[in-house]
């Protein structure tokens, strides 16, 4: 079994020198799975119209059977998409708002997913609510919180992070989904981070509709999303691009939406076997400890909170920037990512800068590649604050 951390390292093809600490934001495929892809784009080179013809129809089903098995799901229930954003898009742009409905989200919802709802809910009448769910501290009562969402899921719609994309933070999706449908509300959960971060049975979340991504934690090319639905609500949804497709079910409305480049999706049988040569639960393992031991010895180092007790979270965790890097900017959108750009072009430092609730805070991801001298850095940096 290959060894974890900077052994693995030139299985990928990451830029040397360079501290690679936000996986989360954009991940990196292996070496394998990337060579993978691109025998799928010569055999489409070679003879585009047997490939699109005769061979992508069913290697594309073959493909979404491998993903959905992963999934604990069945591959009539899911379609490849490019991304999360993708299928969130085509789920909250099919379903049918007016006033007087309510889409809840919350204030760690990620950014594209309250773009989405603001414009379907400037386009319908619907109104956007979103709770503030400050980031809990040790003491917090996770499921306190999560009732407080789903007390107010008298709406048409709740969509519900599974993992959160500013803090990392792991929601109690089953418990939520359970609590919004005993409202009468639909359940859509975003799960861009979760496939690879967490094991997954997605039937047995509960939810309507579930999407994420396989190009950050499960090693496919980026390009490779999925969604899923129950069967009872497939019929409500379609792609945003309709095509030849329409009406003839939810698979085939999806695998079909005009000539595209298809090799991220047909590489996923590579991703996951790479996953499954590492043992996707020793890499689970792996990552969480990793992140867990640096992002705690970080806090202590700076004297700043993380963003949420260790056990809620998988691979990604945050910490609050030192108060030298809090009072040199406002802690807006546009100073995170001027900094988060400064970090790495001047310090050669790859990770993310998220403004929460007034402050600036450091996002940080462990994945099989990274080792625990990969965070020295960032550590050290922050001590010594912007010059």
């Amino acid at each position: 079994m290959f060894e974890l951390g900077c052994a693995l390292r030139p299985r990928f093809r990451l830029q040397s020198g360079i501290d690679f600490l936000n996986h989360g934001s954009f991940g990196a495929a292996p070496g394998d799975v990337l060579d993978a892809a691109e025998r799928w784009r010569g055999l489409m080179e070679a003879n585009p119209d047997r490939f699109f013809r005769d061979v992508l129809p069913s290697e594309l089903r073959r493909a979404a059977s491998e993903l959905a098995r992963f999934l604990g799901a069945d591959a009539a229930s899911l379609a490849f998409v490019d991304n999360a954003t993708t299928a969130l898009n085509a789920v909250l742009r099919s379903l049918e708002f007016g006033p007087g409905d309510e889409i809840l989200l919350n204030s760690q919802s990620y950014g594209a997913l309250r773009q989405i709802a603001r414009y379907v809910c400037e386009r319908t009448g619907a109104k956007l609510v979103e709770p503030c769910i400050a980031p809990p501290g040790a003491g917090t009562d996770r499921p306190m919180a999560a009732r407080y969402m789903a007390r107010r899921a008298l709406h048409r719609l709740v969509v519900i992070d599974h993992i959160s994309s500013p803090t990392g933070l792991v929601w109690p999706v089953a418990e939520l989904a359970a609590l919004a449908r005993s409202h009468g509300a639909q359940v859509l959960i975003d799960g861009a981070h979760a496939p690879g971060q967490l094991e997954l049975d997605l039937p047995a979340l509960g939810a309507d509709w579930y999407v994420g991504n396989c190009h950050k934690w499960l090693f496919a090319p980026r390009g490779c999303g999925f969604l899923w639905s129950h069967a009872e609500a497939q019929a409500r949804i379609h792609p945003t691009t309709i095509s030849h497709g329409y009406g003839s079910g939810f698979a085939a409305e999806f695998d079909w939406t005009g000539t595209r480049d298809v090799s991220a999706w047909l590489a996923i049988d590579a991703a996951l076997r790479f996953l499954q040569e590492l043992d996707a639960a020793r890499v689970r393992h792996y990552c969480h400890q990793l992140v867990a031991r640096t992002a705690q010895e970080i806090a202590r180092a700076w004297r700043e909170p993380l963003a949420g007790p260790v056990p809620l979270h998988a691979s990604m965790m945050a910490i609050r920037l030192p108060r030298a890097w809090q009072e040199a900017a406002p802690a807006t959108r546009e100073t995170a990512a001027k900094l988060q750009s400064i970090l790495l072009r001047d310090h050669r430092i790859a990770v993310a800068i998220m403004a929460i609730d007034g402050a600036l805070w450091a996002r940080i991801s462990a994945q099989v590649y990274n080792a625990p001298a990969d965070y020295e850095r960032l550590l050290a940096l922050g001590l010594r604050g912007p010059r």
